[in-house]
């Protein structure tokens, strides 16, 4: 399975998929999509747009000179079939994969390193030149802590209500249960009474 590189974003392109483009010339160009179809058809400079590959790599943005990106040049050399070597390649090409993913890694690491401080200095200079954001920050945090306040002053009331509510069920219950042991009692006085006139009869 052959995956051809786009013409002008340099994105992967798989077999089934994108646009090839033949020139008088007999010269082949393969486009990922009809976005990248479009903009070489009006003749764009892909250096100057910010989503295609050669733009980061000509910013400095992505990692351009290494020796694991040579291993992905195009060979036009006929190699005999050998079982061998073919085993080696691919245990390589793995190999190659997980270094150059290392040291993109540390070169995004490395690019990124100083843009907390300047980020820092340019939100102190911010603060410095506009002191009423401190005041308008304030006020926000104010704000925060009184719906917080007012959220816990919520809840405690809920609490102490439910809690209302389940003392007055068990007062409810608690008099229930009196009301049916007296009923009780006053069935067992008359059934006494019953027995009493029947002996006496």
């Amino acid at each position: 399975m052959r995956v051809y590189q786009c013409h002008f974003c340099s994105s992967p392109v798989y077999p089934l998929h994108g646009i090839m483009f033949v020139r008088n010339d007999a010269k082949e160009f393969r486009f990922c999509r009809s976005k990248c179809h479009k903009a070489f058809k009006q003749r764009r400079n892909p250096r100057k747009l910010r989503w295609t590959k050669a733009f980061r790599k000509a910013a400095g943005k992505e990692l351009v000179v290494d020796s694991t990106l040579t291993f992905a040049a195009r060979r036009n050399v006929p190699v005999r079939y050998n079982r061998d070597l073919v085993a080696t390649t691919l245990k390589a090409m793995s190999r190659i994969e997980e270094i150059r993913q290392k040291r993109e890694r540390a070169f995004y690491k490395n690019r990124m390193r100083g843009n907390k401080d300047k980020k820092l200095a340019a939100d102190k200079k911010l603060v410095e030149e506009n002191p009423e954001l401190l005041r308008m920050r304030e006020v926000e945090i104010r704000r925060r802590a009184e719906k917080q306040q007012a959220k816990q002053n919520a809840m405690e009331e809920e609490e102490i209500a439910s809690d209302d509510m389940m003392s007055d069920d068990e007062e409810m219950e608690s008099a229930s249960e009196s009301e049916s042991e007296q009923e009780q009692q006053q069935v067992k006085q008359k059934v006494l009474l019953k027995n009493k006139r029947k002996v006496r009869a």
